[in-house]
């Protein structure tokens, strides 16, 4: 583990990204350009305490897992992933054909989309980026790892991830995922990522083996969706996906359906403010 290394290169990476990039709103009060320490360790689920240690050269090594997240927090590239899993003394884990890092043009759509819920999602439903308020509707997607990285598989195997829906909508749900899999597939015919996801996908879920079966080709682009969040209550959501040019990344725009919705959208925005800045005030 080389400590000083690792130090600054945490430090240099946290003050080169743009609040923005992390869905963080850039208030008029900042006085850095860079994000915080407190907002670094919320990000990647850690305490405030140990981020200040890593940037001081002071800490234990760090597990696996907690560059992961560390990794996601500061929106490395698949390189400075690699150099801060060497720096730590780990090796990194290896390349799974599947993209790990949002383009460019959609972080800065991110940034565009001020309020809107937003997210950057490969071609196989891995979530990528998430901007703040897309963050406080969904929770943190970007911290999964294995396959449960990748919606669809969640949604398979998971009872929570289902839980979110409504029972009436959650077939008619299942289909467009499975259909938008099965374009995947038939783009990146033969790709070893896709065709390994698929089989264990079929292994674990018969109701996705049941509607594989029925061979539905569909790439998402617009529907409506209902989110019940535990917090504020159902949000109708109109879905929006635009795929860049080579169809490899996603940006899913999500914008309320009705006035309804809308205001408890907005009633979430407060009550993220509101938390936020309490946490950060009881930091250290």
């Amino acid at each position: 583990m080389h400590r000083a290394e690792l130090a600054d290169f945490l430090r240099r990476r946290r003050e080169a990204i743009r609040p923005a990039e992390a869905g963080i709103a850039d208030g008029p009060r900042r006085r850095t350009t860079g994000l915080r320490r407190e907002e670094v360790a919320m990000l990647a689920g850690m305490s405030v305490d140990y981020v200040v240690r890593l940037e001081q050269g002071r800490s234990s090594q760090p597990s696996t897992q907690l560059l992961g997240a560390l990794a996601r927090a500061l929106r490395l590239s698949d390189d400075e992933r690699d150099h801060l899993f060497h720096l730590a003394g780990h090796r990194p884990a290896p390349g799974d054909g599947v993209a790990r890092l949002a383009r460019a043009g959609l972080m800065r759509m991110l940034d565009l989309l001020g309020d809107t819920p937003a997210l950057v999602l490969s071609d196989l439903g891995e979530v990528l980026a998430q901007n703040r308020t897309s963050l406080l509707l969904m929770g943190d997607l970007t911290r999964f790892t294995g396959d449960r990285r990748f919606v669809t598989y969640r949604w398979f195997t998971d009872p929570a991830a289902r839980a979110v829906q409504p029972g009436e909508e959650q077939e008619q749900h299942a289909r467009r995922l499975v259909a938008d899999l099965r374009a995947a597939a038939g783009r990146r015919s033969g790709d070893p990522a896709v065709a390994g996801l698929i089989d264990r996908l079929q292994v674990a879920s018969a109701d996705f083996r049941r509607l594989w079966a029925e061979h539905e080709v569909a790439v998402r682009r617009a529907d409506r969706k209902t989110l019940l969040h535990p917090r504020v209550g159902p949000i109708v959501l109109d879905c929006e996906t635009l795929v860049t040019p080579d169809q490899h990344q996603q940006l899913l725009v999500l914008s309320p359906a009705d006035e309804r919705s809308r205001e408890r959208l907005e009633l979430l925005r407060v009550l993220g403010v509101q938390e936020f800045a309490a946490d950060v005030s009881s930091g250290p």
